[in-house]
Formats: C-alpha cells, sequence, structure tokens
C-alpha cells in the first residue's frame, strides 16, 4: 500500500478537553491537524473560531490544516492564519476569482489548498491545480462529521493522481469524510495519500491511540 499521512479533525473530538485530545492524537502519530470552519451558509453548520486554532497551535507544533466552508473564504485567511493556520483550504463551489483567493493566502505565509464536493467535477481546478499544495476531495457532502464515505468519488481520486503524477506537480492528495479503518485502503489506492479522520479517532469507543493505529 502506498504511503500517506493522517490528519485528526477535532470536529469530532470532546471540545471541553480539546488540548488533551490533540497532545493525545499527537502521541498516537497523526501527522496533523485538521480545522474546519462553518458559517451557516455554505454549510448548514457553524464551525469553529481563530480562537480555536490559537488553542491547538499553543498545544502541538504539528501542522494546522483550517478547512474554510464559508461563502467568503478571502475574508476570513488573515484571521486564521494569525491564528496559527499552517495551512488555508477554500471551496472551488464559493470562491469565483481562485486565482485572487490563492495570491491572498500565499501572502499569508500559509500553505494553499482548494476543496470540491462529491459532485463537483475536478474540471473546475483544471487551471489553478499546478499553483496549489494540496487538494481536498471531499468524500462526504460537507457540513457534518460521521458521515458515509461515498464510492463514487473514488474515480476523481483516481483521475486527480493521474494528472498530478503525469505532470509531476508537488501538491498532495486529501480525503476527507467517512474515512475509517474500513474506507482508507480504498481511498489510498485510489491516489490520497493524506487523510482527514474524525469520527474514526475520537469517537470510537476504542480510545484515540487505538483508534489511529486501526487507520494505520
Amino acid at each position: 500500500m502506498k504511503s500517506f499521512q493522517i490528519a485528526a479533525s477535532i470536529l469530532s473530538a470532546d471540545m471541553a478537553s480539546l488540548a488533551d485530545q490533540v497532545r493525545q492524537a499527537e502521541a498516537a502519530g497523526v501527522d496533523r491537524f485538521h480545522v474546519d470552519v462553518m458559517d451557516g451558509h455554505f454549510v448548514a453548520s457553524l464551525g469553529f473560531s481563530p480562537e480555536v486554532v490559537r488553542v491547538v497551535r499553543r498545544t502541538t507544533q504539528l501542522p494546522i490544516d483550517v478547512h474554510l466552508m464559508v461563502t467568503d473564504g478571502n475574508q476570513f485567511t488573515k484571521s486564521f492564519a494569525s491564528a496559527g493556520a499552517s495551512r488555508l483550504i477554500v471551496h472551488a463551489e464559493a470562491d469565483w476569482h481562485l486565482h485572487r483567493t490563492i495570491d491572498s493566502v500565499r501572502l499569508t505565509g500559509c500553505d494553499v489548498g482548494v476543496a470540491i464536493n462529491p459532485a463537483t467535477s475536478p474540471m473546475v481546478i483544471d487551471e489553478v491545480l499546478p499553483l496549489l499544495d494540496v487538494v481536498l476531495i471531499m468524500t462526504v457532502n460537507p457540513g457534518f462529521g460521521g458521515q458515509k464515505f461515498l464510492p463514487e468519488t473514488l474515480p476523481k481520486l483516481e483521475r486527480l493522481r493521474q494528472r498530478i503524477e503525469r505532470e509531476e506537480l508537488s501538491c498532495q492528495l486529501m480525503v476527507d469524510g467517512g474515512i475509517n479503518a474500513n474506507t482508507a485502503a480504498n481511498a489510498i489506492n485510489s491516489g490520497a495519500n493524506l487523510l482527514v479522520a474524525g469520527s474514526a479517532i475520537y469517537a470510537t469507543g476504542k480510545g484515540i491511540a487505538e483508534s489511529v493505529r486501526d487507520l494505520h
């Protein structure tokens, strides 16, 4: 099986003991953390503020990805970069001016990514793919944790992986949604090299350390 990294999504963590949950996941061997920001408009849920990112940053030196599931990602880039984000990920569906937003993220010093929803064609990011550090393929419809993985997203992963390798691009290919010990292998074999896992780390009932071992 190809190599991969795990990003622990704090959406499923216990917010009352967030720092401890972050420390446990780091000790268990995750590679980075994933923070979802939701505005109640682009997705129905409300997500995390820059202060949550500050808590994670104070607790770990691992990279932090901030996933902006918001209508206007551009207005949030500076605040989350200042809070300690390592990488900012915006949605292609919510941003009409991706080149401008990519430049805006670069100016903050953060790495940059673009996410696409399950029903969105990867063609929408054709022009910007060479400019990205990561492409995030949503393998559920965004907004809620604990959803079932959508296997129809796998051909999209395969096509993107083929292009990345054909053009020798350096961007990672990330998947988010329904990733667990049963679905991870299919995602990796289809081309993903970065798995976002929330419920599969924080809500299995086995404990964080054993859950991360199961994913590995």
